[in-house]
């Protein structure tokens, strides 16, 4: 999936206008890279395009800590947006990243966001094996 279909798809989920869905895209992508290991960012943006995943890069100060509502507010801040927005779009890039991505690496980065962060994320589907 590339950037501008991404964005379309978080467009649509959040009914933002293109241009304000991809500040969003970037916001969200930038925050959850303070969020998670290094090697989940790396693994994350090998399943992605270029484009997209080049918003993933790992901060080199260590990882962000704080809940849901800390990340909201990163959200929020970079992308100049307030926080229904930024709850909004969120939930909208995640939909979107769940969809371009294997299940099971999805499953990876949602087990590395915080405590709480869950309710911002629909269930994933486990596979009954009977």
């Amino acid at each position: 999936m590339r950037f501008p279909r991404f964005v379309e798809a978080v467009s649509r989920r959040a009914e933002l206008p293109t241009g304000q869905a991809a500040t969003i895209c970037r916001a969200v992508l930038q925050t959850l890279a303070e969020r998670v290991t290094a090697s989940e960012v790396d693994d994350l943006a090998a399943q992605l395009p270029g484009e997209i995943g080049s918003y993933l890069a790992a901060p080199t100060d260590g990882r962000a800590t704080g809940g849901t509502v800390t990340f909201l507010h990163g959200v929020a801040e970079r992308a100049g947006v307030d926080l229904a927005v930024a709850e909004v779009g969120t939930r909208a890039v995640l939909a979107t990243l769940r969809e371009a991505v294997t299940v099971g690496e999805f499953q990876d980065l949602v087990a590395q966001l915080p405590k709480g962060f869950d309710a911002m994320v629909d269930p994933i589907p486990r596979y009954d094996d009977r």
